[in-house]
């Protein structure tokens, strides 16, 4: 049996961008066949809803409420419900593992760091840092910033992003020997296919996921019309459309 974890996911409570109570997850992410889901609310520097006039802490305190109240509502259920941030740099947008609420509380001066300096912090810490959907483009980005020498690893599939997108991403993980990701990036309950990470054992904290995917015990997947109980999750690397790159970036790309 494989065990098949959300690994992007947004809540009304930190990211101005989802309409979805964290709560609402709970059922749905069971009925969708996952075992667990990581919490990845955008942090103060990307799309938040925080007020930025707050202090410091009360700030982290209301981020960290989106996971806070999912992993309240997944008591009683087998659902793993685990936090993660979503970083943004200036429009590369990176995925925290193994940083906590204490974590943020204690570095202040967060949104001062470079991208290497973040990095070191999250791997003392313990945890690790992925670079969400590389070559992402929309109409308010104006370039792609790629960073391997701060990445653990690299998103290849990305439910939020068109197949070529996904398949430049796929490159890039090969080309620089980064670990694969995959997850939904998930605002809404509405979305047509869904991605995530499959382990051949069950995940019971950020700490097991951490290791775990360091270890290279996962295997990116997706599936299409994730609501339907004959949809099943099918390997990124079995998919051409999402592995083959059929057609190139138009935004520059910076390498730091």
């Amino acid at each position: 049996m494989n065990y098949v974890y959300e690994t992007h996911l947004h809540t009304r409570e930190g990211s101005a961008c989802s309409s979805t109570a964290p709560e609402d997850y709970i059922e749905y992410m069971i009925k969708c066949g996952y075992s667990g889901f990581i919490v990845t609310d955008h942090f103060f520097n990307g799309n938040s809803c925080i007020p930025k006039e707050l202090s410091w802490e009360e700030r982290v305190e209301r981020y960290c409420q989106g996971y806070e109240k999912a992993l309240k509502a997944a008591e009683g259920t087998e659902l793993t419900v685990m936090f993660g941030i979503e970083y943004n740099f200036q429009g590369d947008e990176f995925l925290l593992y193994g940083a906590d609420k204490k974590w943020l509380v204690d570095n202040p001066d967060l949104l001062e760091k470079s991208r290497s300096e973040v990095y070191e912090l999250v791997h003392q810490y313990g945890g690790i840092m992925i670079q969400a959907h590389p070559y992402r483009e929309r109409g308010y980005l104006s370039e792609i910033h790629l960073t391997p020498s701060a990445s653990d690893g690299a998103e290849v599939y990305n439910s939020g992003n068109p197949d070529w997108q996904n398949a430049l991403g796929y490159q890039y993980a090969l080309d620089q020997n980064l670990t694969m990701a995959a997850g939904s990036d998930i605002h809404a309950l509405s979305v047509i296919t869904m991605g995530g990470m499959s382990f051949p054992y069950k995940i019971s904290s950020i700490e097991e996921y951490v290791a775990a995917f360091m270890r290279g015990d996962g295997t990116p997947v997706f599936k299409v019309d994730p609501k339907s109980q004959d949809s099943e999750f099918i390997e990124v690397r079995n998919s051409k459309s999402l592995t083959q790159i059929s057609q190139n970036e138009t935004l520059p790309v910076i390498w730091h």
